[in-house]
């Protein structure tokens, strides 16, 4: 957005007079007026100054203040390079902050040898790079947003279907019980009901024959009286004897319909006591190897010299460190924290401090193992020849998160941009994702098994231990070069 404020001319404010500047030079950072800019021009120091015209700069102006060619701390231009920490220096910032760094030169001619053109296009590659990783990473939390969703709603139908099934099954058994309870109901209720007519006759019975008795010994002759009486008490004591039957049978007793409960059923209860929850709602990480892919590291973007030819180069021992084993070893990493992983040739995988002491054995994956390389800050891969397999192990965890299985022996492994690379046999190496699925397949003629590979800008380097050669191919097998 351009500014509506004019630019003064810098010379002409020294002197208190307010000129609009014309011109703004970037190596003095202040405007010029048409006259002063003459002036500018014929001076020496000045006359190679880089200027624009002064609406260009207004228009530029939010972006240019983010540069200064001054030490904020002391006041001065910066005219020096410190190559060690990668930022230009005053001569106080020297003297107080670098005086140990190494290779302090002049910060003209780094600017004269840097190449702009090719550092604006790594950078901008880096920018881009760095957008499509934040992309990637959009998409990947957007999915992961989406599928939580998915398992959130999952859980609440798993709920309810154990709900569902134990309602199911309570109804069942309700409509069993009162089915058995109506029928128990039914039976008893019927033998009630028959007794308590039948005993309703006897009763009736019992009036009549009072009657009779009354009749018999008023109206009759004292003969007739006589055998009525008689006939009478035969009869009550048959009814005596009915009301002793009654005594002494289950028709005296009362009933009372309950429950017996079952024993199941109370230690259902008492276990349905002692449920909290129908179970715990956890979050389980997965670490996602969302790598980006970029140039710069923090490297310096200049080059202050060619690069040297590999056949020139020397290789020279920074540290020397002492590690805590006195067995042969198959193979060994750096992890990305310094400290190291450790093969045995008898299979035990060891994790070293960053100094090479024993840290601890990594118990947790059995077997015999052979090659490790790391896919991410907690994550190592391994392989196991006599399993014909590679475990997935988290270091954090200490545990097996993934096997993948092969039908043949695999040894070397390697990891570059989400893919495995293993070699199988001595004729095969397999490029694989790390669901285990299979992206490449790369036949080559070793003479010995594919025990030391490295994966590289799509690139492999295995090396033939028999026929005492180092080769190169690409991902479709084609050599690229070989050493012997």
């Amino acid at each position: 957005m351009a500014s509506s404020k004019p630019v003064p001319c810098g010379p002409c404010r020294e002197e208190k007079v307010n000129t609009k500047a014309d011109i703004w030079c970037n190596n003095c950072d202040e405007g010029l007026c048409s006259t002063c800019l003459g002036h500018h021009k014929r001076i020496k120091s000045s006359r190679n100054h880089k200027t624009i015209n002064i609406e260009n700069y207004t228009s530029h102006k939010p972006l240019s203040g983010l540069f200064k060619a001054e030490c904020d701390a002391h006041s001065q231009q910066f005219n020096l390079y410190c190559p060690s920490h990668l930022t230009p220096c005053c001569d106080e910032c020297i003297s107080t902050s670098h005086s140990k760094c190494t290779g302090i030169t002049s910060l003209a001619s780094v600017v004269e040898k840097t190449k702009i053109e090719k550092s604006q296009e790594s950078v901008e590659k880096d920018i881009n790079s760095i957008s499509h990783f934040l992309d990637k990473l959009i998409n990947n939390k957007s999915g992961n947003l989406k599928r939580g969703e998915q398992q959130y709603e999952s859980i609440k139908q798993s709920v309810s279907k154990i709900r569902n099934k134990i309602n199911i099954k309570l109804d069942r058994l309700e409509e069993k019980l009162c089915k058995e309870a109506d029928t128990v109901w039914g039976r008893e209720k019927s033998k009630l009901t028959s007794l308590i007519t039948e005993i309703e006759d006897r009763t009736k019975q019992l009036k009549e024959m009072q009657d009779d008795l009354k009749t018999v010994t008023n109206h009759t002759s004292k003969l007739q009286s006589f055998l009525g009486v008689h006939l009478i008490e035969q009869k009550v004591h048959l009814f005596q004897r009915y009301v002793e039957d009654i005594e002494d049978s289950e028709s005296d007793c009362d009933i009372d319909i309950k429950i017996k409960q079952n024993d199941e059923t109370d230690k259902i209860l008492k276990e349905l006591q002692s449920i909290i929850s129908f179970g715990d709602v956890t979050v389980i990480k997965i670490e996602k190897s969302l790598k980006k892919k970029t140039s710069v590291s923090m490297e310096a973007q200049i080059q202050l010299q060619e690069q040297s030819n590999i056949q020139n180069m020397t290789m020279n021992i920074e540290t020397r460190i002492q590690i805590d084993t006195m067995k042969k070893i198959s193979d060994m990493i750096c992890l990305m924290d310094g400290r190291f992983i450790i093969v045995e040739l008898d299979g035990n995988v060891n994790l070293l401090t960053s100094d090479g002491k024993l840290e601890k054995q990594l118990l947790a994956i059995p077997g015999e193992a052979w090659s490790v390389t790391q896919i991410n800050k907690n994550t190592i891969a391994i392989t196991y020849p006599g399993e014909g397999a590679i475990k997935i192990f988290n270091i954090k965890t200490e545990t097996v998160t993934k096997i993948i299985t092969f039908d043949r022996a695999c040894s070397g492994l390697s990891y570059s941009s989400d893919s495995l690379v293993v070699g199988l046999g001595t004729d095969e190496i397999r490029i694989i994702d790390l669901e285990g699925n299979t992206l490449k397949l790369m036949q080559v003629g070793s003479k010995s098994f594919l025990t030391r590979l490295v994966y590289c800008n799509e690139r492999v380097i295995y090396t033939d231990n028999v026929g005492k050669a180092v080769y190169c191919v690409d991902e479709s097998g084609k050599q690229i070069w070989q050493y012997k």
